[in-house]
């Protein structure tokens, strides 16, 4: 188990020490569950109470910070108490070590080749063609199908599948149960009045230093490629359709559902459960808040809200007209009663 004291996370931080310089600490907490050998951090003011009654033994704290009163608690002060804490969380995660090896349990096609320093894991298959880079992480009951192509670096947790043809970048993280490369969504109605298959040719190609969600799934594309491009963070549950371009950096939260050949601009926020028709294309660093409904083209820079998504402005004049339709309804009730009794 690592552990780390307050003198040597103040001296990565660049931080000051209000307390014992030797306590110790092995893992993180949030400052309301804090226990010994527990670092917790203050962000936020509203929790400040719990930072009084924590059991952590080293407390991350903003150089502004100021106790009311007495804390056990020995204090690390820094310029920036959240990106710090997402530093140590990085050099912890960094500090793990790797596993590597190949389990006598998994299939690997002698047509394959799996790079050096490589983890693959218990009843993995890895089909003719497949080309690993090395330094991946397989673990246990992937499926990597005929001419996947994976960089370096990538990790890949249990239960993934990733259809023939696919290519995976370098250093991207797939969750567990990810599909990749599925069939997109395509049928025909036919004279019988039911649905012909149309055949999904193209592949999903998805670019370095990406994250996928546990249980998201991106269709392979009808002709040419399903692309996400590099930086894209997705959320667990979400659908990307057939022939979909996502931008560079952009990032969704779950249960989002992006429909068939519709594009993504670079550095958008796509709040959880988004719904993109088809057909749609929408701009640069755009932002969608939660449930909306995009029907219709996105300029760049746009924010949207609701169903059908309206302007950020717009939408919330026509909430607070919302609200207030029942009171409006009775007034109108009441006007037309009063211009009758006029007519009369």
């Amino acid at each position: 188990m690592m552990e780390f004291t307050a003198e040597m996370i103040a001296g990565f931080l660049g931080g000051e020490i209000v307390g014992n310089k030797d306590a110790a600490v092995h893992t993180v907490s949030s400052i309301e569950q804090g226990k010994a050998g527990s670092l917790a951090y203050l962000t936020n003011l509203k929790y400040e109470e719990f930072i009084y009654t924590t059991g952590a033994s080293i407390v991350l704290v903003n150089k502004d910070f100021t106790p009311k009163h007495d804390i056990a608690a020995t204090l690390i002060k820094v310029d920036d108490a959240a990106a710090c804490i997402v530093k140590l969380l990085q050099l912890y995660n960094a500090a793990k070590p790797k596993r590597k090896g190949i389990s006598k349990l998994s299939s690997i096609s002698e047509q394959a080749s799996v790079g050096e320093d490589c983890f693959v894991g218990d009843f993995t298959v890895i089909e003719d063609g497949v080309k690993v880079g090395r330094e991946c992480e397989i673990y246990p009951q992937v499926y990597l199908g005929r001419g996947v192509e994976i960089g370096e670096g990538t990790k890949i947790y249990p239960g993934v599948k990733i259809y023939e043809g696919c290519k995976v970048g370098s250093n991207c993280i797939l969750h567990a149960g990810v599909v990749i490369g599925a069939d997109g969504f395509g049928f025909m109605p036919n004279a019988e009045g039911g649905f012909d298959k149309i055949p999904q040719l193209g592949n999903v190609i998805i670019e370095d230093n990406v994250e996928i969600g546990a249980n998201t799934c991106i269709d392979r594309a009808k002709t040419d490629s399903t692309i996400i491009r590099h930086g894209v963070k997705l959320d667990n549950l979400i659908q990307i359709g057939h022939n979909v371009e996502v931008g560079a950096n952009t990032v969704s939260s779950a249960q989002t559902g992006i429909a068939g050949t519709s594009k993504v601009g670079s550095n958008c926020f796509l709040a959880g459960q988004v719904g993109i028709a088809d057909h749609v294309t929408v701009g640069n660093k755009v932002m969608i808040g939660s449930k909306s409904g995009i029907d219709k083209n996105v300029p760049d820079g746009e924010i949207r809200f609701g169903y059908p998504a309206l302007p950020g402005i717009k939408y919330h004049r026509a909430a607070a007209v919302f609200k207030d339709l029942p009171d409006l309804s009775r007034e109108v009730r009441a006007l037309r009663r009063e211009i009758e009794e006029l007519k009369k």
